[in-house]
């Protein structure tokens, strides 16, 4: 098989599995519960806008995750909508699949009117959004010392991220 990234709304079963991927990898240890984290995800089956998220799978398989929301940095309010919680799979992860969900991810936004979106990464991806076009606004923002990336939409005519082939 090979790996299919579309709206999670059209693949709601993933809805638990991405919440535990999320809450593990970023707010276990702030001591946020599972069930926000979930409830959290069940925002994105709801909308009609932002915020949604895009799942990658291989058939009944989880391999990735990627969202688009509102704001992901509280020192940063004045940027908005972001791109946010990439997450491969370690099994599938060295497949383009993380490039795939970005790239889907912001074709998406791009496709509700949004010119221009964020990203926030610690810096050690720096070349991985680099090498997708992210262009690097400011380097240790917040706690955890994050870079932050922006993006602008394409040209009138191409089509961003619509047909990603991932092998």
């Amino acid at each position: 098989m090979s790996v299919a990234v579309v709206d999670l709304r059209r693949q709601p079963r993933f809805r638990d599995v991405i919440a535990d991927r999320v809450w593990r990898a970023w707010w276990r240890e702030r001591g946020t519960p599972l069930a926000e984290l979930t409830a959290w995800v069940d925002g994105s089956l709801t909308a009609n806008a932002i915020p949604f998220m895009m799942v990658a799978h291989d058939g009944p398989d989880f391999a990735g995750a990627a969202s688009v929301i509102a704001s992901d940095l509280a020192e940063r309010p004045q940027y908005t909508p972001w791109v946010a919680t990439v997450w491969v799979e370690p099994q599938f992860r060295g497949r383009g699949i993380g490039r795939a969900l970005v790239a889907r991810a912001a074709a998406a936004a791009f496709a509700l009117g949004h010119e221009t979106l964020y990203l926030c990464a610690r810096e050690q991806l720096h070349d991985f959004y680099a090498g997708q076009g992210w262009l690097p606004l400011e380097r240790g923002v917040g706690e955890r010392q994050l870079m932050v990336f922006s993006l602008r939409a394409a040209p009138a005519g191409r089509d961003v991220g619509a047909a990603t082939p991932i092998p």
